[in-house]
């Protein structure tokens, strides 16, 4: 990537070539020929890719300069996503570089933070973060105990739908007194992969049986809420780069595919249903991006903006996907079709860190709020 830049030092021109460079490599090395043979392996995950977009810089995209990385923002990441979104990239971008990284930036200790944060952008360590219980919400309290232990602490209690703990160093775990961190190779925590239809994204449960944990001291509530803003904010992006990417392959087909001596786009059904789903596309790309913007300049706006991209982007690559499947005809109702992987994943967008319906009652009261 060159030479590193601060925050206040990138610029659109600089946005759109970090967004090339990364968009090239996933097209040479994650297409869909490679997700499909990844996915059937037991990790999941490419770890050879991932060194490679640490070499690029982008593990380090949230982190300072003075811990290896390039001290971006989330309107650095949005973009990112989108192309990660588009190529339904499944490595632990939002956990690793996002959300891990706003968490320990907050820590008081950066004795304990400092080192994890240069691994990071390194890309030698991989974080996987417990947010939440069996309810999926990461808005509600967690159901993981927690007991001091001189200056350690040990956690009992279970988390669930953590993504990528099968392939993490380090988990965070949100406890009832604060943000722990666990080192996942302990004895007394225990791995239980969900068993779901969507094989590109690995979720899994964790017990703690009494693991040894440091606490983030100085994180709390407000930071874990900011974390979480911006894991929403970068869930959107990738669903606005998928929705984009299976409308474009939904609009190829409509272009290609002859009926009568005629591309079947140019039936009336079926230019209504395309040009309906360009208005998805679209809307979802704007909530997206203003949310980025919003939440990067700290504007009063972020929250309900955040919640706003949160619902909008996640119903919108749903409605897109189910309505691609439609189009295509029969050929998109196999496992084969690309439509289907698309599918799968909007389905697990649904209610990852919580239901678009909450994010959506969630705005609706920060709006009523202001009135």
């Amino acid at each position: 990537m060159g030479e590193q830049l601060s925050m206040s030092e990138f610029s659109p021109e600089d946005r759109q070539a970090i967004r090339e460079s990364f968009e090239k490599l996933l097209s040479d090395t994650a297409n869909e020929e490679s997700l499909r043979q990844v996915i059937e392996t037991e990790s999941g995950f490419d770890k050879a890719l991932w060194q490679q977009i640490a070499e690029m810089g982008l593990t380090g995209i949230m982190i300072d300069p003075d811990n290896g990385g390039v001290g971006g923002s989330i309107e650095e990441v949005e973009p990112l996503m989108e192309v990660a979104g588009a190529f339904l990239y499944n490595g632990p971008f939002i956990s690793t570089c996002v959300i891990a990284p706003v968490l320990l930036a907050a820590c008081a200790d950066k004795e304990l933070a400092g080192p994890h944060l240069e691994n990071i952008a390194s890309g030698q360590s991989i974080f996987a973060i417990a947010g939440c219980g069996k309810s999926g919400d990461w808005t509600e309290a967690s159901n993981v105990t927690v007991t001091n232990k001189g200056d350690d602490w040990e956690l009992t209690g279970s988390a669930h739908f953590v993504t990528h703990a099968r392939n993490a160093d380090y988990c965070i775990v949100r406890g009832k007194e604060g943000l722990f961190l666990v080192d996942m190779t302990e004895s007394s925590v225990k791995l239980n992969p969900h068993s779901t239809d969507d094989q590109t994204l690995r979720v899994s449960s964790i017990d703690f049986n009494g693991a040894s944990a440091k606490k983030l001291g100085g994180v709390g509530a407000a930071e874990f809420g900011q974390a979480l803003n911006m894991g929403l904010i970068a869930l959107a992006g990738e669903q606005v780069g998928a929705t984009r990417r299976i409308f474009d392959l939904t609009i190829e087909y409509l272009i290609t595919r002859f009926q009568f001596g005629q591309p079947i786009g140019r039936f009336q059904a079926l230019k209504h249903m395309a040009a309906e789903l360009l208005i998805e596309v679209e809307s979802s790309s704007t909530a997206a991006r203003h949310a980025a913007r919003a939440l990067a300049a700290r504007s009063p706006l972020s929250q309900e903006l955040t919640y706003l991209a949160a619902f909008t982007c996640a119903d919108n690559f749903r409605k897109t996907a189910a309505d691609a499947i439609q189009l295509f005809g029969g050929i998109a109702y196999t496992m084969e079709h690309p439509a289907h992987l698309y599918w799968r994943r909007a389905q697990t967008g649904q209610w990852l860190f919580a239901s678009s319906d909450k994010f959506r009652d969630l705005y609706l009261t920060e709006m009523e709020a202001k009135l």
